[in-house]
């Protein structure tokens, strides 16, 4: 059985390489353009972390993945 699991995908206005969330921190966000780097949450925690980087200069999006179980 697999279950879903989320990234965040980071895309900066002007910046050539996607970015995804590593690490979320009290104080910010860490970000990482590899994506087996790039941490796996829940579709809740994924959400407040997209809202915590959404500002004008980058747009962030969930990505599906499916894991095992």
């Amino acid at each position: 059985m697999k279950t879903t699991k989320f990234l965040v995908k980071v895309t900066r206005v002007g910046a050539r390489q996607t970015q995804y969330v590593q690490r979320v921190c009290q104080a910010s966000v860490e970000t990482t353009s590899d994506r087996k780097l790039a941490l796996m949450m829940g579709k809740l925690t994924a959400e407040d972390a997209m809202k915590a980087i959404q500002n004008t200069r980058c747009v962030p999006e969930l990505v599906a993945v499916k894991v095992p179980a």
